[in-house]
């Protein structure tokens, strides 16, 4: 069995927009992903890391544990043998008590990448490669994400191309939602159930690849 880690914040933790609710594993995206590569005869599981408000390598003032670099290496230390990572996070950096944009977001990916490959894993264990996903657009945020995402939409702005060229430079596949999917416009974040399922298809060609290029043993 393959183990492909998701790595993620409420986008991939699957908030259903304007509510505290959580859509169901078969309709968010990493299960609905799950769910076609096991169509597919592939045997994988999806491991789900997800966490609400996850920033890239920021604290959020208000809620402790959202600084997503703190751990990550014993998360994947714990999560061993991994496959695949797939990293999709960004969109939170962007909240209105942060004064970042895409290239701070970009960064923060790259320090997550970093750490991923030098996560204190068992020996001859594989150092997973990497899919980055690059989140879909913050939209003009409404109803409960009015506040926490003020000015979130213009701060995003590039996010897609900072992103593509940090995986081109860390020799990362790379995958662009936007190209597919919208965040909800019940608040200008989070996605709705379509875009869930949307999303989670559209990955299943390149996470197919990213584990056919395989791994490298640690020594």
């Amino acid at each position: 069995m393959q183990q492909i880690l998701v790595y993620g914040d409420s986008l991939s933790w699957g908030i259903i927009p304007n509510t505290r609710q959580r859509h169901p594993f078969p309709v968010r995206w990493p299960g609905r992903l799950e769910n076609a590569l096991r169509a597919a005869g592939q045997d994988v599981r999806i491991i789900e890391d997800c966490l609400n408000g996850r920033r890239t390598v920021w604290d959020d003032p208000f809620k402790a544990g959202r600084k997503g670099i703190d751990g990550l290496a014993q998360r994947i230390e714990v999560n061993s043998p991994l496959d695949l990572v797939i990293l999709m996070l960004g969109n939170n950096d962007f909240q209105s008590m942060h004064p970042h944009h895409a290239w701070h977001a970009a960064e923060g990916v790259a320090a997550l990448v970093a750490t991923i490959r030098n996560a204190p894993i068992e020996p001859g264990m594989p150092v997973p490669p990497i899919l980055i996903v690059c989140p879909p657009p913050v939209g003009i945020p409404a109803g409960t994400m009015a506040e926490k995402f003020r000015d979130g939409d213009v701060k995003c702005t590039g996010l897609a191309q900072a992103l593509r060229q940090v995986a081109k430079d860390t020799d990362c596949a790379f995958f662009d939602a936007g190209q597919v999917i919208h965040s909800s416009a019940a608040d200008g974040v989070h996605l709705d159930a379509h875009a869930h399922e949307q999303l989670g298809d559209a990955l299943v060609a390149p996470v197919t690849a990213a584990l056919a290029n395989g791994a490298a043993a640690t020594p």
